[in-house]
């Protein structure tokens, strides 16, 4: 055991009648170390929590890799009724930006091209492409363009939910 502290604490006097009753004199400040050791053991860090808080962010963004690349193989079946969105797709560029839509289900063009390192007019152009290709092999597009505000974004792109499924 390190350097001792003096700690001084206020608790309500039938707690300490109590606590005088059950401990003698010469131990009441081991007790209460003790006490408080044992109270810190069951407490988890908050570098811990940080800990644990990016492990799970990470086992989540490998599952949603997972899920993209059985997607794209076609093994992950969609429910009843719901369209596989990569189906409209035909190049790797396509793919990320379904990809993207799929996991935050809404985003501008810019934050698109940010994500994928590109030029927002690139990534308009093939958004307007699947829309347009979706449209006419479903009667409806899997992508909507709403320039009003949903979902804390302004003038965005968004899945069709009754379409698209996972």
């Amino acid at each position: 055991m390190g350097k001792i502290m003096v700690v001084s604490a206020k608790i309500p006097e039938e707690i300490f009648k109590e606590f005088a009753l059950r401990v003698e004199k010469g131990k009441r400040s081991n007790f209460i170390r003790d006490a408080i050791v044992e109270k810190l053991e069951k407490t988890p860090r908050p570098d811990k929590l940080f800990e644990l808080e990016k492990r799970m962010d990470k086992v989540d963004a490998e599952l949603s890799e997972i899920k993209t690349l059985l997607a794209k193989l076609e093994v992950l079946t969609y429910e009843q009724g719901k369209i596989n969105p990569y189906a409209f797709s035909i190049d790797e560029t396509d793919h990320k930006i379904i990809s993207y839509l799929l996991h935050y289900r809404g985003a501008t063009t810019p934050e698109l091209a940010e994500n994928l390192g590109t030029n927002r007019w690139l990534v308009l152009n093939r958004l307007r492409r699947i829309q347009k290709l979706s449209r006419k092999q479903l009667g409806k597009s899997i992508v909507q363009y709403y320039s009003g505000s949903k979902m804390g974004k302004k003038k965005a792109w968004w899945l069709n939910e009754d379409l698209v499924g996972e």
